[in-house]
C-alpha cells in the first residue's frame, strides 16, 4: 500500500469526532486507505445491490450489525442511513463509524442536515508528487499517465485504465443523477471541458459548442464538480483597485482523465500538444489543491488576473498572507518568467513577499526577481 499523507489527519479527528466522512473520486484509495487505517472495525459495501436493499429498507437491523461501529463504505448509495446513525452515535458516545463516498452530489448536504457537529468531512485525491515521487519520469508522463493509484499498485496502463474508469463514471454515476437525459452529449460536454484546461469559464461559448442550453452547461459541470471530475479555480479580487478578471478557470482533478478525453495516449504526443502549457499548469495547480486536502485543509488556491491579460497562476492565500506562484512549461529558465510577479508585487504594495515561478526544468534556484522552483520540489514553496 502507497502511504497515504492524509492518514495521520483520518486517525486524529477519529479519535474527536464518533463520525469520519472520507470522500473524492472513485478509485482514489478511499477503501484501501480506511480499511488499513482501522482493521479492526467490520467493513460493508453498500454498492452491493443486496447490502443496499437491507440497508434501505429496514435501517435500523441493518445498523444493528454494527454494535462498535464500522465502515459504511459508498454511503450515497443510502442517505436516509444518515438520520439514524444521528440517534446512534448520540445515544453511544464511544461508538466509531467511518463513512466514505465517490460523489458529493447532495451527500454533504446530507451529511450537513443528519450529522452536524457529529462528523469530520476529509478529501482524498488522486496521488500526490509527494506521495509518490516521479523518479526520472519526465512531467509529460507523469501527466500522460496521471495519479490514479490503480495504475501504479496494480499496473495498469493508462490505455486501459482510464477509459474503463470514464465509461464507469458514466454509467454508475451519471446515470444516477437527475436531468442527465442525453449520454452520449454529455460525454460530447467532458470532452469539450477538457479542451478548454486553464482557460476562463465562458459558459455560454461552452454552452453553444456542446448544442445545450447555459443553464444545463451549469448544471452539468456541478455534476463533474460533485464526482471529482473537474473543479473551478477562483480569482482573488480583494484588496486590489484595478479591475480584475471575475470569472473562475476550469481544471480536471487529475490530468490522466483529461489526457483520454483529450486523445493523447502517451508523454510523446504532450510535447507536441497545443495544450501542453495547460496541462502542466493543471498538473501543478492540483499539487497544491491535494497538499491542502490531504492534509485536512479545505482552503482551495486561487489566481488572479487583469483586464489587460496580466495574471498569477496560483495564489496560495493563508489569512492575510499571500503567496504569488506562476507556472511555466518550459524547461530553460528564462528571467520573463518573473513579469508578472513583479507586477504583482508592485501592485500589492509587497515588493518583499517571496515569489515562485514553477517551471519544467529540474534545477531550482533563487534569482533577483523570486524562486525558480522544479516541478519535482513544489514542498518548498510555503502556503
Amino acid at each position: 500500500m502507497i502511504e497515504r499523507t492524509l492518514t495521520s489527519r483520518l486517525v486524529a479527528l477519529a479519535q474527536k469526532f464518533p463520525v469520519v466522512t472520507l470522500t473524492g473520486p472513485r478509485q482514489s484509495g478511499k477503501t484501501t486507505l480506511v480499511r488499513a487505517t482501522f482493521p479492526s472495525l467490520p467493513y460493508v459495501l453498500l454498492e452491493e445491490p443486496d447490502i443496499r436493499q437491507i440497508a434501505l429498507t429496514d435501517p435500523r437491523g441493518f445498523l444493528a450489525n454494527f454494535p462498535d461501529g464500522g465502515i459504511l463504505d459508498e454511503v450515497q448509495h443510502t442517505p436516509d442511513l444518515f438520520s439514524y446513525l444521528q440517534r446512534i452515535v448520540d445515544e453511544k458516545r464511544t461508538i466509531q463509524f467511518i463513512l466514505t463516498g465517490s460523489s458529493n452530489f447532495l451527500l454533504l448536504e446530507r451529511i450537513s442536515q443528519s450529522l452536524a457537529g457529529r462528523t469530520a468531512i476529509l478529501h482524498l485525491l488522486p496521488l500526490s508528487l509527494e506521495e509518490l515521487p516521479p523518479g526520472d519520469a519526465s512531467y509529460e508522463r507523469v501527466i500522460s499517465r496521471g495519479r490514479y493509484p490503480g495504475i501504479f499498485d496494480r499496473e495498469i496502463a493508462p490505455t486501459d485504465f482510464y477509459p474503463a474508469y470514464l465509461q464507469t463514471y458514466v454509467e454508475r454515476d451519471v446515470r444516477l443523477t437527475k436531468n442527465i437525459g442525453d449520454l452520449d452529449s454529455f460525454i460530447r460536454f467532458v470532452r469539450l471541458c477538457a479542451g478548454r484546461i486553464g482557460q476562463l469559464l465562458n459558459y455560454a461559448s461552452l454552452a453553444n459548442d456542446a448544442e445545450i442550453s447555459p443553464n444545463t452547461a451549469k448544471a452539468w459541470l456541478s455534476i463533474l464538480e460533485s464526482s471529482y471530475i473537474t473543479y473551478r479555480l477562483q480569482p482573488y479580487h480583494r484588496n486590489f483597485n484595478k479591475r480584475l478578471i471575475k470569472s473562475p478557470r476550469l481544471y480536471f482533478h487529475d490530468t490522466g482523465v483529461a489526457c483520454s478525453l483529450l486523445g493523447i495516449r502517451d508523454e510523446n504526443q504532450i510535447s507536441q500538444h497545443d495544450l501542453k502549457g495547460a496541462l502542466f499548469e493543471n498538473l501543478i495547480i492540483n499539487e497544491f489543491v491535494k497538499r491542502n486536502f490531504h492534509r485536512g485543509d479545505n482552503q482551495q488556491p486561487y489566481f488572479w488576473q487583469d483586464s489587460q491579460g496580466r495574471k498569477i497562476d496560483c495564489l496560495l492565500v493563508a489569512g492575510e498572507a499571500m503567496t504569488p506562484v506562476d507556472i511555466k512549461a518550459g524547461k530553460t529558465l528564462s528571467i520573463s518568467y518573473f513579469d508578472n510577479l513583479t507586477y504583482w508585487r508592485a501592485l500589492a504594495g509587497a515588493p518583499q513577499t517571496p515569489a515562485y515561478t514553477v517551471y519544467g526544468g529540474d534545477q531550482s534556484m533563487q534569482t533577483s526577481a523570486g524562486a525558480l522552483v522544479s516541478w519535482r520540489e513544489l514542498g518548498s514553496i510555503p502556503g
